[in-house]
Formats: C-alpha cells, structure tokens, sequence
C-alpha cells in the first residue's frame, strides 16, 4: 500500500537481523528517502534532492555506526547552522514515540543519525538543555544510549543530575536510558573511563531502578551490575548480597543474570549469588 505524502515515514526493517545481511543495510537508500521526506516536510526550504545525493556519496563501504556519523555530517551541512534549530528541525520531523518494550524490530536504528548528530555538534555548554531534550525524545523511539555517554564524560555532574530525575519518568524507554547510558563498558560504545574506574556515581540509579516495573528496564540493570562485576567484582557482589535481601522473583533473576559471566568462570562468590537468588517458584 503506498503511503501518503503528508506522513512521517520509517523504513521496514526486519525483525532481527538476518543471516548473511548487515546491519549497515538499515542506513541505506529506503533510510535516506524518509529522512529526506520526514525533514522536508517541516522544513520547506530543505533541499531533499542534494542531500540525498550527498548522503549516498562514500556510504557504500561504511558499517552500520560510521553510517551514522557519516548522515550526522550531511544533515549538519543542509540543516540551519543554529544548533537549536537544527535540532527543532529534527525533533519536529520524528515518528511517534515507542508504546512497546519488547520486540521493536531494527526500524529504530532508522534514528541512528539522529543520536550521532547530537553527540557531534550538541555538547556546547550553551546548548546543554537542547541536547538533553532531544535525547529525552529520541530515547522514545531508538535509544540515546550512544549519544549520552559523550555528555557523561564531559558534562558528568550535570548529565547524573538529569538522569537521575528521568530514572522516575513513566516512560520506561526513559527509565532504560538511565541504566543502559551509563554502563560503564556498553557494547559498540564509547568507554567511560571515569565510570569504569569509579562506578559508585551511577549506584543510586541502579539502586532505584532495581525493581523497575518492566524487565526491559530490569535487564538493563542487570547488564549495568554485570559491566561493574567485570572491573570491580567485589562491588558488584557486595551490591547482589545487598539486593538479595527481601528480592522478589524478579529481583533475583536479576541479581543471577548480573552474576552470570563470572558465575561461568567457576568465581565462588558469583555461584554463591546464583545459589541465594535461585528462584522459588516458576515465575520469573
């Protein structure tokens, strides 16, 4: 069925990902077109044919991330040059928000861009609060797990303020973002040093969060004690015995799944916590 030209478009994407494909294919000519189309249509004066041109100039070669970067420079070149509203721009052209936590599919890499162009051109001290914002929105329908982290190192104090007020949003795409942004050691992502070193700032977050309502927040946590466990495994398990205390099932599948890694490597502490938090009924 052809689509109207007054919507906001998302490219198909499957599912997951599929053998012998690549995620780079996620950012390619159907993406491009609905960027395009979803930025002309509030922005008029937007010159949809030259961008797209531009984007596909040295796309063929690059993975899925450096995709990313790659439309975060061209929309930098045709956007307005005023960050704000840049972004305004941007944030006016999204899709609505993500209402499900599970089985979201690969349409949302759709917004990689998005969070590249962010953590590119927004870490200003001035446009501190735009940046913020635009994450707090995008996080609704992708995740701003990469673009929060370049805030985190430069801006730590300010960053852990905001997202330990977002730690109680409703939104539990939100809540995620508190745990998952923060982890020390996140997959394809920029390191933190600061919090790998030193991870005790981001332990009021997972503390609160522990007994999210929603397991896709839960397993970030879960995910967030195990990144800690690999550098600071005392911490990690002296948190686990702390959790275990009063745990609800949920809880404990936790605390085990946090534990599993090391539990794996034969750690006794970690097969003691998997032991303690075995579950106690088939509930999970």
């Amino acid at each position: 069925m052809a689509r109207s030209q007054t919507e906001f478009r998302i490219p198909t994407a499957p599912r997951s990902i599929e053998k012998g494909s690549s995620l780079a294919k996620l950012l390619d000519t159907e993406a491009i077109e609905c960027l395009a189309h979803n930025i002309g249509m509030v922005h008029r004066t937007f010159d949809q044919k030259r961008f797209k041109k531009t984007a596909h100039d040295g796309l063929e070669p690059l993975g899925i991330l450096d995709r990313g970067h790659h439309l975060a420079a061209v929309l930098r070149e045709y956007l307005p040059t005023a960050y704000q509203d840049a972004i305004n721009i941007l944030l006016a052209s999204l899709t609505p928000p993500q209402t499900a936590t599970e089985d979201l599919g690969l349409a949302v890499f759709f917004y990689l861009p998005h969070v590249s162009f962010i953590a590119k051109y927004g870490l200003g001290l001035d446009d501190f609060d735009t940046s913020m914002q635009a994450q707090y929105e995008i996080t609704r329908r992708f995740s701003a797990e990469f673009s929060i982290r370049p805030f985190l190192i430069q801006h730590q104090k300010r960053t852990l303020e905001r997202l330990n007020e977002w730690a109680h949003d409703p939104c539990p795409h939100v809540r995620r973002l508190c745990s998952e942004g923060t982890r020390p050691r996140l997959p394809w992502a920029i390191r933190i040093p600061a919090f790998i070193k030193d991870p005790s700032p981001c332990i009021p977050i997972l503390e609160h969060l522990k007994d999210d309502s929603d397991l896709y927040v839960r397993r970030s946590v879960a995910n967030h004690l195990g990144d800690i466990a690999k550098d600071h495994p005392e911490m990690a398990f002296e948190i686990a015995h702390q959790w275990i205390e009063g745990a609800s099932e949920e809880r404990k599948w936790l605390i085990r799944h946090a534990v599993r890694h090391p539990a794996k490597k034969g750690h006794p502490e970690a097969l003691k916590l998997r032991l303690l938090a075995r579950p106690t009924s088939r509930k999970r």
